[in-house]
């Protein structure tokens, strides 16, 4: 595992509510990033609970995010250490209400 993979990992691990995305939560630099956060928002997540990772500010965590997950796509939801897909699986999840049971919360 590299330097970078092994930083990724940690964070996954370490963090209830992980979002890789474009941009910050609160400054979203693609629909969507921006679409993710609120999806978090509307399961009732505090914005304050969810960690975010800004890969525009890092070339090697964009490329290596891709290759930890499997996944081609950002942004990235991690829940509890687990992937959970992008923008479009949450979504789909949100829908169902399979999203909010995840995330504990009820709205």
């Amino acid at each position: 595992m590299s330097d970078t993979q092994q930083r990724i990992d940690d964070l996954v691990k370490q963090n209830e509510i992980l979002l890789f995305m474009k941009g910050t939560a609160t400054f979203p630099q693609c629909g969507f990033s921006g679409r993710a956060v609120q999806i978090l928002k509307a399961c009732g997540v505090d914005p304050k609970a969810i960690t975010t990772v800004n890969v525009l500010e890092d070339a090697e965590v964009r490329e290596a995010i891709k290759d930890y997950s499997n996944w081609p796509t950002i942004p990235q939801l991690y829940l509890k250490g687990e992937f959970i897909g992008g923008s479009d699986i949450m979504m789909e999840m949100y829908e169902s209400g399979e999203l909010q049971q995840a995330l504990g919360t009820s709205a």
